[in-house]
């Protein structure tokens, strides 16, 4: 791995040093029901428009301690995950390990991918371009070595998040202390159709919770209460999901 900048070092640091290793290996699993109901219908559509990739490649970029990998090996792609982090790169280890799916880990920054062009069939990220310094450089990495197509699901850049920081329910600057770069819909499109794809998904949604559950998730995850939970989050999601704090980009290379 190249030499760390400033910002990169002080994000390894953070997801190496700060974060409660057994949570990050196993969530979502043992989560309160409506807090893994949340992760899972983000995960889900994160994928939901791409043409059947089934038993494709895919690298998971940002990937964290591994819950987006297990994800994918679970809906049947051949994965290979990518993190700054040594510490996370241990716990996706651990994680395939345990949980008994097969990803294979590498400590990689994404704005340098040690990958060759077109490498993998899909490249693929889950709220982690946000950590960047630079994220159009990470995404134009996650573009040069996919073949077939790219996802990217990350916080928006919308009114609604600039009202909740401002209540200080959304965060400004991470623990690791870097800002949070939040992206547009249009950004992300224009970087992949101006890199040769064609935008199939591109699509915001409402979607809070903490990173860590608390009582409310568990009061909402009682079985009295989960159906009504979710029912009003699908609600809520037909009434203003256009103007939400999440969003979903998902495209695929131009072929002929």
């Amino acid at each position: 791995m190249t030499a760390q900048t400033p910002h990169e070092r002080l994000q390894a640091k953070w997801f190496d040093e700060a974060v409660d290793a057994e949570w990050e290996i196993e969530r979502p699993s043992g989560a309160p029901a409506f807090h893994a109901f949340l992760l899972e219908h983000k995960l889900r559509q994160s994928i939901a428009w791409l043409p059947d990739l089934a038993g494709a490649t895919v690298l998971c970029v940002c990937a964290g301690s591994g819950m987006d990998a297990e994800f994918l090996a679970r809906a049947g792609f051949r994965v290979t995950a990518a993190d700054i982090s040594p510490g996370a790169v241990a716990r996706i280890e651990e994680r395939s390990r345990r949980h008994g799916v097969g990803i294979e880990a590498f400590v990689a920054q994404v704005q340098r991918l040690p990958f060759a062009d077109r490498s993998f069939d899909l490249v693929y990220v889950h709220d982690g371009l946000h950590h960047l310094e630079d994220p159009a450089a990470g995404l134009a990495e996650m573009a040069r070595v996919a073949r077939v197509a790219v996802s990217v699901t990350e916080p928006a850049r919308a009114a609604i998040t600039r009202a909740a920081v401002g209540l200080r329910l959304a965060m400004d600057r991470e623990p690791a202390g870097n800002r949070v770069a939040r992206l547009t819909c249009e950004e992300v499109a224009a970087a992949l159709t101006d890199a040769g794809f064609v935008v199939v998904r591109s699509k915001r949604y409402l979607m809070k919770y903490a990173h860590e559950p608390g009582r409310i998730m568990s009061l909402l995850s009682q079985r009295a209460v989960l159906p009504a939970a979710r029912a009003g989050f699908a609600a809520v999601n037909a009434i203003g999901g256009r103007a939400g704090n999440k969003l979903t980009v998902q495209a695929v290379r131009v072929t002929g």
